[in-house]
């Protein structure tokens, strides 16, 4: 029987999907992020299998693959397209080119455009196909950085997706508005740039005149990503502090899982970590509310307040989506702090991940 779940992180709208063969207990996991291995690893240890290789869909400007982490802690194969031009990868694909898990396999389709790099997944029976960012639900992956291309992707959505049998599933890399799936019947009629009548003119022009900004983290996830995930070696020698579960980021940013934090909380250690949120007080008890016990304490009040908290003891820092937090934990550790945190995903992850919270003053 087929295992499939669809994964996701609220930080980047980034979707993981994760295939099984539970015969065998093999599985393939489809862009992992970073920040997410222990999840994934953990999902797979209860669901009873065995991740064989990691597929990435191309080199992401928005997130690190989690590939090089899953390696290193399950022994799966690094697979990518050849076009990536990526170093560290077990096996580099081409178009035609199977990936089996027990008796099932995945197809590679080449659908450049979005990058040199671009793959689609396609299921055995063709009854599902994920196509990172070349095509999403109704819209598409740019094509303005990263050798994008508007007439490649035109071509390679049209010819290696939209040609599948009209039920197909199409499951995206993304999606910002909580879509989690379409089918190819679906974008054929409906996907304003790629769908109807429009035709490889129509397409490029829109493409053109997008205007959009450079994804925030680009910088960082490109060269890492190039390395298939593999940290540099100043975060690969980092040993991870004792007083939890934490994770390096590729900033160099200690950083705890929400369901960690709360585990900690719930087990009776909520005196022994302090809670500091960053955010500013209208934030601090609007529409997301705060984690139960934080103390409000604004970025731009940290480093002049930094004696009011206690550095015997550990420090997580919060706020909305972890970029401000991940700062006040770098003003924090230059004011002598060596036991500080950053929450991943903020309380935009502690919310979306059902976890406790309060409203209103404090």
């Amino acid at each position: 029987m087929l295992v499939f779940r669809q994964l996701f992180d609220p930080q980047s709208s980034t979707y993981t999907y994760l295939l099984g063969d539970s015969a065998s207990g093999e599985a393939l996991l489809i862009d992992p992020v970073f920040e997410h291995v222990r999840r994934d690893m953990a999902l797979l240890r209860e669901l009873g299998l065995r991740p064989i290789a990691t597929l990435d869909t191309h080199v992401h400007a928005d997130h690190v693959t989690g590939a090089w982490l899953l390696k290193a802690g399950s022994g799966s194969q690094i697979m990518l397209s050849e076009a990536a031009a990526a170093a560290n990868a077990d096996r580099l694909l081409r178009h035609g080119d199977r990936v089996s898990f027990g008796a099932r396999h995945v197809e590679v389709r080449a659908t450049p455009g979005h990058t040199n790099g671009c793959v689609t997944y396609v299921l055995d029976d063709h009854s599902m196909a994920f196509t990172g960012d070349s095509l999403l639900i109704r819209g598409c992956g740019r094509t303005d950085f990263q050798q994008g291309s508007p007439e490649r992707l035109y071509r390679s959505v049209r010819e290696q997706i939209l040609s599948l049998q009209p039920g197909c599933l199409l499951y995206p890399g993304h999606d910002y508005r909580g879509l989690t799936v379409t089918s190819v019947a679906e974008e054929k009629r409906f996907n304003p740039r790629l769908g109807g009548d429009v035709d490889e003119a129509d397409f490029a022009g829109y493409m053109n005149n997008l205007g959009l900004p450079h994804p925030k983290l680009m910088d960082i996830a490109v060269p890492a990503n190039l390395r298939c995930g593999q940290p540099d070696q100043t975060t690969a020698r980092a040993q991870s502090p004792s007083w939890a579960p934490l994770t390096c980021s590729f900033s160099g940013v200690w950083e705890i899982q929400p369901a960690a934090l709360e585990e900690c909380i719930a087990g009776g250690r909520a005196n022994d970590i302090q809670v500091v949120d960053v955010r500013e007080p209208t934030e601090f008890i609007g529409g997301l509310g705060h984690i139960p016990g934080a103390r409000l304490l604004p970025l731009a009040e940290l480093a002049a307040r930094s004696a009011e908290i206690d550095k015997a003891r550990p420090v997580v820092t919060v706020c909305r989506s972890g970029a401000r937090s991940a700062q006040a934990t770098v003003l924090l550790q230059k004011s002598g702090f060596s036991q500080v945190a950053n929450l991943a995903g903020g309380m935009l992850r502690w919310r979306a991940e059902g976890l406790p919270f309060d409203q209103g003053a404090n």
